[in-house]
């Protein structure tokens, strides 16, 4: 099912998926029209998330249940906010289908046991850990138990945490681990984003690295992949008019293609580490400065600051070679606008 993870992954580059979340508005329609529209953006896969408000929460409006922190999801409860978001399981047949039809892969985040098995019998081939799940060591070892690519969100986890579900996914005989980069805020500032964990995550867990991003527009996800990303995920959504817990933070399809072209750009510009001069490079080099005749001399007239200079174009000798030829002479006439060489150095 997960051709194109491991066309991109085999190939070094960079797999970009679109996480539908909650943006089909309860409407499968909605859901096939984002698969459809994510193919055409540029995305290599679609993602969903597999759980109930039952599997997730219990119907509890008490303190503990109650969103009070300050996000865009403030006065609901959890178990009202998942009941808004999720999306059916009866759903995820026909949009695995759509999303093959388009030649995406099609991958989910499992929030208990139940939805590994579901998925499970889907024959779903990635798996992602929320970050508000990467504490959940029994689940994160279960997923990794089923020997599939695993993708982990950081958002909420402390250095000691991502170490805790890297070894479990290891203890379950699976190294195949992504680490994605999280702010877990909605959305989320720039600022906060601190880019530069990337890399020092793939050093310190010697995995594969990426980003799941909540900022708005692309910048911070096109720096990640400069960064070594080599998985980008963003919600996406087909109009944020649909609402919904995630619309805010949202990419529509004008903004996700624009973001996938950017990353495209950005992973060949990274290349590899070179020194070597391309042929169309090499031919510029007739611009570099040398050493040139800038005054008519005649036979036995001596170099001087004067008459030789460092200028544009490359067909002299390179400057560096001006000290050493000050004070030596000519043994021919040489016109203004010749380049300098040893053959008419005496």
């Amino acid at each position: 099912m997960s051709n194109l993870y491991k066309q991109r992954i085999h190939n070094n580059s960079v797999y970009v998926v679109a996480e539908l979340s909650a943006n089909h508005g309860q409407s499968l329609d909605n859901a096939i029209l984002s698969v459809q529209a994510a193919r055409e953006c540029g995305a290599d896969a679609i993602k969903v998330q597999t759980y109930t408000p039952d599997t997730l929460t219990i119907n509890c409006d008490n303190d503990f249940f109650r969103i009070k922190h300050g996000t865009i999801w403030d006065g609901s409860t959890l178990y009202e906010l998942y009941k808004e978001a999720f999306t059916p399981w009866e759903w995820h047949g026909e949009i695995c289908n759509e999303a093959l039809r388009q030649g995406l892969d099609f991958f989910s985040t499992p929030f208990d046991v139940t939805a590994v098995d579901f998925l499970e019998e889907m024959g779903v081939e990635i798996y992602k850990i929320a970050s508000f799940e990467i504490t959940d060591i029994p689940l994160v070892e279960y997923v990794a138990s089923k020997g599939k690519p695993v993708l982990i969100s950081t958002g909420i986890a402390t250095l000691a945490d991502i170490e805790e579900a890297v070894c479990a996914c290891k203890r379950a005989g699976n190294s195949d681990v992504t680490l994605l980069k999280c702010t877990s805020s909605y959305p989320a500032d720039p600022e906060d984003a601190n880019l530069l964990t990337i890399p020092n995550l793939a050093e310190t867990f010697s995995c594969r690295v990426g980003i799941s991003d909540h900022t708005m527009g692309h910048a911070v996800a096109v720096a990640a992949v400069a960064l070594g990303a080599k998985v980008v995920e963003k919600h996406f959504i087909l109009d944020r008019s649909i609402g919904g817990p995630d619309s805010l933070f949202s990419m529509t399809p004008g903004e996700f293609t624009s973001m996938v072209a950017n990353i495209r750009v950005v992973e060949k510009a990274l290349g590899r580490v070179s020194y070597d001069l391309t042929q169309r490079v090499e031919k510029q080099r007739m611009f570099a400065r040398s050493l040139f005749v800038v005054k008519d001399m005649q036979s036995g007239d001596v170099i001087t600051a004067e008459n030789v200079r460092s200028i544009r174009p490359g067909y002299g000798l390179a400057p560096r070679f001006l000290p050493s030829v000050i004070g030596k002479k000519v043994k021919e006439d040489v016109s203004k606008g010749t380049p300098l060489s040893f053959e008419i150095i005496d």
